[in-house]
């Protein structure tokens, strides 16, 4: 027996869920009475076993140099006992740390130019609405769902998430409401037929857009919402919007261009105006992207050019482009459960995925889900929601003098029937 496969064999009968490993030749490490088997058709992928690298476990399942027998579930429980080193551990201390911070700013910004921006989103988004809408909710929500009752279905929860962000935005009827990375129009929609608003979104995905279009053609809103194809550096500024919503987008633009980005929605939002930036953000303060191998798992097969704050780090470029943060709330848990739903019902149609796109798509998606959700559920990652304003400069007389914004300064009008 090799080193490691000794190593491997110490390391499954340790896991609480009985898992086996089948090498290219025929030999059985691990549990006789295993619930997942994980069979190996080249011996290289053994080293990422061993060692815990499970992104690159993942990336050999995808080229066919691993298959996988049993659930989503038990494979990822395995997953994250077998990981070796802390995902978010960020880079060493020491005298070099300045010149990687360097290297990695100069990346980001190449990676972040309006050009790079759209093919990185065309090739997540434009993949196939087929193969979406097999396992996101008939909306298409693809965002943290918001589970305000523990029964809710993720059609249900997702639809309490679009109402939550409106609420706490303080949506009004002819409110001019920008929608930034609008997806395939979920809260647009949403906000314009529940809450009287004007809407505008954006997106740089081709199919989104056409989308979006046809629903807002079906359901007789044009002239009161509208769906554009474009970059945020885009928007002009000559006519402010009341309040902007960012879901789901900030992952997408990268350490280098925050500045950039929140200095533009500023200037995009009146005085006393409201923002919502709801993202995904990094567990550990030092890490662009998760170790083990999954950042570069997702960068190469899921999400291009996403890169990973921390809060911390979010709130302070929020701060800098002059935003009041005014409310945070942490969805994380949500999260993990929005990804299993979405993760089960991939489950359910995967022979239908396999007749919409090509299995190593299929293959990719499948641990993408399941992946992020181990993910949320260990704080690897969070979400957060967060409430800003951008201050009037006005001090507002009343109840709460100096408010300076819409913001009333307690929770209770989120809750309110």
């Amino acid at each position: 027996m090799s080193a490691l496969e000794a190593i491997v064999r110490e390391k499954f009968s340790a896991l609480d869920t009985p898992t086996a490993l089948v090498l290219p030749g025929g030999q059985r490490i691990g549990s006789p009475q295993a619930r997942l088997t994980v069979h190996l058709n080249d011996m290289g992928a053994l080293t990422h076993v061993a060692t815990g690298q499970i992104g690159r476990v993942a990336e050999d399942y995808v080229e066919g140099r691993v298959d996988i027998d049993g659930t989503m579930r038990d494979l990822m429980a395995s997953a994250a006992a077998l990981v070796g080193d802390d995902p978010t551990r960020g880079a060493p201390h020491g005298p070099w740390r300045w010149w990687r911070g360097l290297m990695q700013r100069g990346k980001s910004l190449k990676r972040h130019d309006a050009e790079a921006d759209a093919k990185q989103v065309q090739f997540h988004y434009d993949v196939s609405d087929e193969f979406y809408a097999l396992w996101l909710d008939p909306r298409r929500v693809y965002s943290c769902a918001y589970y305000r009752e523990p029964s809710m279905t993720l059609a249900s929860a997702q639809e309490a998430k679009l109402d939550h962000i409106c609420r706490k935005l303080m949506l009004r009827e002819g409110e001019r409401f920008l929608d930034i990375g609008a997806g395939w129009g979920g809260l647009l929609l949403w906000a314009a037929e529940h809450y009287g608003v004007r809407a505008t979104g954006i997106t740089l995905s081709k199919n989104q857009h056409a989308h979006v279009n046809r629903l807002i053609e079906q359901r007789g809103l044009t002239g009161r919402v509208q769906m554009l194809l474009l970059d945020y550096r885009a928007l002009p500024e000559d006519q402010p919007w009341d309040k902007i919503a960012s879901i789901g987008m900030f992952e997408h633009v990268g350490a280098a261009m925050l500045p950039t980005y929140f200095a533009k929605l500023w200037r995009l939002l009146r005085p006393g105006g409201l923002l919502m930036n709801h993202g995904i953000t990094a567990g550990g303060t030092r890490n662009a992207q998760l170790g083990a191998g999954i950042g570069d798992f997702i960068e190469r097969y899921i999400f291009p050019g996403g890169e990973l704050l921390h809060l911390s780090h979010v709130l302070r470029e929020m701060a800098e482009a002059r935003f009041e943060p005014l409310d945070v709330e942490n969805l994380r848990p949500h999260y993990a459960r929005t990804l299993w739903a979405w993760s089960d019902g991939l489950e359910s149609q995967l022979a239908r995925a396999r007749q919409i796109t090509a299995e190593p798509v299929v293959r990719a998606y499948r641990l993408y889900l399941a992946g992020c959700a181990m993910s949320f559920e260990q704080g690897w990652i969070s979400l957060q929601q967060v409430l800003a304003a951008r201050p009037s400069g006005v001090v507002h007389e009343g109840p709460m003098r100096g408010a300076q914004s819409a913001y009333p300064f307690h929770r209770g009008y989120i809750y309110r029937p």
